[in-house]
């Protein structure tokens, strides 16, 4: 097993709730990244979409982009549609050499709306995954074309949110459609992520390690909060600040024989968690339990 640690730059400046981190400079980012001991990023809002800007600036840190989100509406058009809409964000992602597409459903997405609840995700009719799978397998295809992989993110307030979710989401795609198993999303979604290493290896493209703070998404979900206001109260933290034990699943990704990177992710207030110091006692947290600093 060959894992590279990377970092999510969400912890400093939230994509779905720009408040959060507002006035942070994408210069702080990487430095602290960098500082910590990370090897690379993920892509975030603050980034510039101009590669003569973007490689130069990842280079000065030396930093390597891991990849990037992208919210598909494949429930409202076509394979040839999404592929030409991503065009521009899978360029660049090919052209600075990042591995993978975190790719999720977000056309009827709640994650992103604070009068949404957290237990009010939108379903999927048993008619359309069908679908919505043979969709998605066209759009894999194209990417693995561009030297990447596709990587579903199961996300809560998305139609993948839970494990019946995943598994369907696994049986209607092929190989080509890889996952992008996140630790807290699983958690909270019913999800056992060592389950889905052991039962689908080869579909484990891309690992997102955050921690949770169960007793505060009951609290939010009791109270009738969307997920926002989950993220706000901390209901993520990360490895090794919260409720989670990681060691069974980096036992499990060197059975299946995982290489790939190991992402430390948390969506939190940085008025409330400071971001370099989070980052840093998760990146620590992994690293005491695989024993490995890097590639």
């Amino acid at each position: 097993m060959t894992l590279r640690w990377g970092v999510s730059p969400i912890a400093w400046a939230n994509d779905d709730l720009p408040e959060l981190g507002g006035g942070t400079t994408l210069e702080t980012i990487l430095a602290d990244a960098q500082a910590i001991g990370f090897e690379g990023v993920e892509l975030g809002h603050l980034f510039p979409r101009d590669l003569a800007v973007l490689a130069p600036l990842l280079a000065r840190y030396e930093l390597a982009l891991v990849g990037g989100w992208y919210g598909a509406s494949l429930l409202t058009r076509d394979a040839d549609a999404e592929i030409a809409a991503m065009a521009p964000h899978l360029d660049l992602l090919a052209r600075t050499g990042a591995g993978v597409v975190v790719l999720a459903e977000t056309s009827n997405a709640v994650h992103g709306d604070r009068t949404s609840r957290l237990d009010g995700p939108p379903r999927l009719a048993a008619s359309d995954w069908a679908s919505f799978g043979g969709k998605l397998d066209r759009v894999a295809a194209h990417v693995a074309r561009r030297g990447l992989r596709l990587a579903y993110h199961h996300h809560l307030g998305t139609v993948v949110e839970n494990g019946d979710d995943l598994e369907r989401l696994l049986a209607v795609t092929g190989q080509g459609v890889g996952i992008t198993l996140d630790t807290g999303h699983a958690h909270y979604g019913g999800i056992d992520p060592v389950a889905v290493v052991r039962d689908h290896p080869h579909r484990i493209a891309h690992v997102h390690c955050k921690d949770v703070r169960a007793a505060r998404h009951a609290a939010t979900a009791a109270a009738g909060g969307s997920f926002l206001d989950g993220v706000i109260a901390g209901m993520f933290t990360v490895p090794g600040d919260g409720d989670l034990d990681f060691a069974p699943l980096f036992s499990a990704l060197e059975t299946a024989g995982y290489n790939g990177w190991i992402v430390v992710e948390a969506e939190q207030d940085p008025a409330k968690a400071d971001p370099r110091a989070y980052s840093t006692l998760g990146l620590k947290a992994l690293r005491a339990i695989t024993g490995r600093r890097g590639a």
